[in-house]
């Protein structure tokens, strides 16, 4: 199944902390002493999201199969040519398993090399609800770099990935 794209721009200010929310629902309650503050984090993303809409809001889009809102992903090109970071990349769970995370990050990385940005970064926890997340950065064809410790959830190292861009 395919999707398309569009901006935030004609969307109300919410949204996203709200896609965020449904999409990691699951994992904050499985343990909401440490997820909780990731809440307000994404809230505050929200916010920058909309009230700067030539900066961060730039770098979010939503993502669309037949009309239905299935998630959205984000990027920080702020590095310059020399990488771009992957942010928040969430499909609503009743619409994962279509590949329709693949395709954001697939749309991420051509919008990375249409600015000639020579490498994109990704990250991710060892956390088991994750492992879809990394699945799919190898299957994108990025590499696993190095682990780290997590300060958001500390009995599982984030993942570091790597992608150099043609």
């Amino acid at each position: 199944m395919k999707i398309q794209f569009t901006s935030i721009n004609k969307n109300e200010p919410g949204i996203l902390a709200s896609l965020l929310w449904d999409s990691y629902e699951e994992l904050i309650n499985s343990d909401p002493l440490y997820w909780e503050p990731e809440v307000h984090k994404w809230h505050q993303f929200d916010r920058d999201a909309f009230e700067h809409p030539e900066t961060v809001g730039s770098c979010v889009f939503l993502s669309w199969s037949d009309d239905k809102l299935v998630g959205f992903g984000s990027f920080d090109p702020r590095q310059g040519l020399e990488y771009g970071i992957i942010g928040h990349n969430c499909i609503l769970p009743r619409f994962r398993r279509n590949g329709f995370g693949k395709q954001q990050i697939c749309e991420i990385l051509r919008i990375f090399q249409s600015e000639g940005i020579k490498t994109a970064l990704a990250s991710t926890s060892e956390n088991p609800f994750f492992l879809p997340a990394q699945r799919m950065y190898l299957a994108c064809g990025f590499q696993e770099k190095r682990r780290v410790h997590n300060q958001i959830d500390s009995g599982y190292n984030m993942i570091k990935y790597q992608k150099e861009i043609g």
